[in-house]
């Protein structure tokens, strides 16, 4: 039995292109530069800068290397390893680790060689990992489609709050009536382009496939008229600028406490990404084998390993792009490997990466909600034909509350604890993931009664 959800996954499928199908060359290039939009992926680099007090030259460098990362990672992903359509970006759950290995190791140069030496060895870890093949039996022991629906589901669930939060309710550049504007004008542009094909099914297409694309410039359209676009970062940028070359401009050190802390990071990310392979499968409706189990596992370690070559941290599969799939229709491998072009080329162009940087932070959040929304409901799909006695709904209702409770839980409480449990802590996913599995193991199978 080749596959862990594929037996409660809908075979309705709503995809006009599948992975493996073909898309032109100038669809293949809109479609790439949506998803780039909608995956904040500036953002992680930006806060590890910010908290180690990065210079302007070097935070540049990290952004720079982060898109470079990022798309490299992509097309190795998508196109030679586990060949689903998952795009590859910084990974959120590090920055934590990365911080204190980082101070831990005398800051500066020092402690920047500490944290890319931790992350280049947990990187040929975690490729070791996927050439054994013993992840692929780990998951279809300990993940069947009750928990795999739930860890879909959850997903979607921990990504609400930043999207509201963050970049809405606390979404910088306006007052809060503003940010609700944008957000909602933007949601609304997505949903009524998304639904496009169904009202006029020829001429509606090309409007569903560019709905994410048409909802951001129409936000940042209207942001600019509501005097909340700064072009400035844009303007006073180069268009083209070389990258930072390791040994030359950074160097790896290899710290035995740095990377036994990386290594949990790791754990922890593997964790995540798995949700995101999940909420792919069933958006694409496509079976999750073991040989592509084992495959994404070695595309992650090779990804994490570029990234550290090139200065930069972690990448994981972003669950982002799962809803996009989902809203345009459109599954095509070669979309993202178009989308890891475009990273590339951001990586090289301060002027198109700042480009990126200045869309409001409401616009995206309006986006991203609704994306969020999807992909939640991509794990009540997977759940739907599953009959649900006393232990399955526990399965799947405790992970919930885990997965809300640590969205909410203080901050100041999470950095008292142990190391370890902050890097657990810091993701809900991983967390309420970890917690799916153990239940479905530990409870009793009885059903309720008829």
């Amino acid at each position: 039995m080749e596959t862990t959800i594929k037996e409660a996954s809908t075979t309705n499928s709503r995809l006009t292109v599948g992975p493996n199908e073909a898309v032109s060359t100038p669809q293949a290039i809109l479609l790439g530069i949506q998803h780039v939009l909608a995956m904040d992926v500036y953002v992680v680099p930006f806060i590890i800068a910010s908290i180690i007090g990065l210079s302007a030259k070097d935070t540049s460098a990290l952004i720079q290397a982060t898109f470079l990362s990022a798309g490299i990672a992509t097309i190795i992903q998508s196109y030679f390893c586990m060949k689903l359509p998952v795009a590859q970006g910084p990974s959120f759950i590090p920055i934590g680790a990365v911080a204190g290995i980082y101070f831990a190791n005398g800051s500066g140069a020092a402690g920047w060689s500490s944290v890319l030496g931790a992350s280049l060895v947990g990187a040929v870890a975690v490729t070791l990992l996927g050439f054994t093949g013993v992840f692929n039996k780990i998951i279809r022991q300990f993940v069947p489609p009750i928990v795999g629906g739930t860890i879909i589901f959850i997903v979607g669930l921990s990504l609400m709050p930043v999207a509201l939060n963050d970049n809405i309710f606390n979404g910088a550049g306006g007052t809060i009536n503003q940010n609700l504007i944008l957000a909602s004008l933007s949601a609304v542009v997505l949903v009524v382009c998304s639904l496009a094909a169904s009202i006029f099914p020829k001429q509606g297409r090309l409007i569903k496939i560019a709905s994410v694309i048409l909802a951001l410039i129409i936000g940042s359209i209207t942001a600019s008229f509501m005097g909340m676009l700064d072009l400035s970062a844009v303007g006073n940028a180069s268009w083209f600028s070389l990258i930072h070359l390791p040994f030359k401009d950074f160097s790896f050190s290899f710290n035995p406490s740095a990377i036994f802390t990386m290594l949990i990071i790791y754990v922890v990310l593997m964790a995540e990404t798995t949700g995101t392979w999940f909420a792919v499968s069933n958006v694409c409706d496509e079976e999750l084998t073991d040989k592509q189990l084992n495959r994404g596992v070695i595309g992650e370690g090779i990804g994490c390993l570029i990234a550290s070559l090139l200065g930069s941290t972690p990448v994981t599969g972003y669950s982002t792009n799962a809803g996009i799939i989902s809203i345009t229709g459109v599954a095509s491998r070669k979309v993202f490997a178009a989308a890891g072009v475009w990273f590339i080329v951001f990586g090289f162009s301060g002027k198109l990466s700042a480009l990126i940087s200045v869309i409001p932070s409401a616009v995206i959040g309006g986006v991203f909600v609704v994306v969020c929304g999807i992909i939640a409901i991509s794990g009540f799909q997977v759940m739907k034909a599953i009959d649900l006695g006393e232990k399955e709904t526990y399965v799947i209702a405790i992970p919930i509350i885990i997965t809300l409770a640590l969205t909410f839980i203080p901050k100041d409480y999470v950095s008292s604890l142990p190391q370890f449990l902050q890097y657990l802590l810091s993701s809900p996913v991983a967390t309420a993931s970890i917690a799916a599995i153990l239940l479905n193991k530990v409870l009793p199978n009885e059903k309720v009664a008829q």
